[in-house]
């Protein structure tokens, strides 16, 4: 079996009809069970899970730190709201608030896993403790719980533009077991997060694949990408979100979608969220920040955006935080060389990117609290925690739509 698969992995879905794909999930699905099996790994009791049959329950896959999760929260919360607020964060801002009706969300989520430590420290620190957290490798799950909603960004090395690229990448097939949880699961609906990434590599193919796999496990499949700004998250950043509908549980008047961007130039907008808007504040006080010398790849390209813009991208490495927007812009001297100007140029603070990612104040990041080691190890945890995951503001509005459309069926 083991051999039949290898040979047709790779094969582009568009020389394969819809049974032939279906056939070689299938087969694929079958031979990691058997080597979980193989294993011995003991199926999991999920009987001491805390189910709500008056919410949704949801399953949470590579679930990080919970930006993601957030978001789905705060949509659960503001799904039958028919005057929403123009700026939603607002009330996710304001804790002593936020706290005294996050319970009221539609969404339960009852199982998290993430393989990342100090994400998963940082999970339980601001989520209910009614969920069960794993620190598994889901490559080594044999089961997974039952849920209405399944949500998570399979991880995405090998399809980043600033990664590996290959095609036989095994990291790029970890959503076959995001696909092997939706088979046994059977969520009405999922949402998936990825990199621009995804849709390029080998010239599109592999999205193909991925999109043709999702839809072979009954769903009907809408993928997106987006760019958080036109969200109200005050970068550049764009994103592949697919929205997985279930063919058989999900009314067919129902279909997914894309909110219409909220901020932009356009009449009726919102202005773009910029630095100024989101960290100005933090000037005096920014909190901690990675230190230490810029190599020259850093130096390869701008790294400083101006106060009135959006960041750029914030990666999941210290070392590689954009600039502060304070003091001068970076010159160019040459192709691939940009220098520094002045002595004010630092990366931007722990506290910073979190809120340029769009998280509240209130949610504290785990750096681990080994002492042993350098701060700069102990920040980039906490870099790439935040780095990793999902805008809390853009998870809102994405999410929203199926948080109206499931508030309805619990009425």
């Amino acid at each position: 079996m083991k051999e039949e698969i290898n040979k047709v992995k790779f094969v582009s879905s568009s020389k394969m009809s819809k049974e032939e794909i279906k056939k070689t999930l299938l087969l694929k699905i079958a031979d990691e069970n058997n080597r979980i099996h193989e294993l011995n790994v003991p199926e999991i009791d999920y009987s001491n899970l805390k189910y709500d049959e008056k919410k949704i329950n949801v399953v949470s896959l590579f679930s990080g730190a919970g930006g993601l999760d957030l978001g789905l929260e705060l949509s659960g919360i503001l799904a039958d709201d028919k005057t929403q607020p123009k700026n939603p964060m607002k009330l996710l801002n304001n804790y002593s608030e936020y706290k005294a009706i996050r319970e009221s969300s539609i969404f339960n989520t009852v199982y998290s896993n993430d393989m990342f430590k100090e994400a998963n420290e940082t999970y339980i620190k601001n989520f209910s403790k009614n969920v069960f957290k794993h620190d598994l490798d889901i490559r080594k799950i044999p089961n997974f719980p039952k849920c209405e909603l399944m949500i998570g960004g399979f991880p995405c090395p090998g399809f980043s533009a600033a990664g590996p690229r290959l095609i036989d990448d095994e990291r790029n097939f970890l959503y076959i077991h995001f696909i092997r949880a939706l088979i046994q699961s059977q969520p009405e609906f999922f949402v998936a997060e990825n990199v621009k990434g995804l849709m390029t590599l080998a010239k599109g193919e592999v999205f193909k694949q991925v999109i043709e796999d999702f839809s072979s496990a009954g769903y009907d499949i809408k993928a997106f990408l987006v760019n958080s700004r036109d969200y109200g998250v005050p970068q550049l950043r764009e994103r592949v979100f697919m929205i997985g509908t279930h063919k058989k549980k999900v009314s067919k008047k129902f279909e997914y979608q894309l909110p219409l961007p909220t901020n932009g130039m356009q009449k009726n907008m919102l202005p773009f969220v910029t630095l100024r808007d989101s960290i100005y504040d933090l000037l005096e006080e920014p909190g901690d920040y990675f230190e230490g010398s810029f190599s020259s790849m850093y130096l390869s390209r701008n790294r400083k955006k101006q106060w009135d813009e959006q960041s750029f991208t914030i990666q999941a490495s210290g070392r590689q935080a954009p600039l502060h927007p304070s003091g001068a812009p970076m010159k160019k001297i040459d192709k691939d060389i940009w220098n520094l100007v002045g002595e004010n140029n630092r990366r931007l603070s722990v506290n910073e990117v979190a809120r340029i990612q769009t998280f509240p104040d209130w949610f504290k990041f785990s750096d681990g609290g080994n002492m042993s080691v350098s701060k700069n190890n102990r920040l980039n945890l906490q870099y790439k925690q935040i780095g990793n995951a999902v805008p809390v503001k853009l998870a809102f509005e994405i999410l929203l739509p199926i948080a109206k459309y499931l508030k309805e069926t619990l009425k």
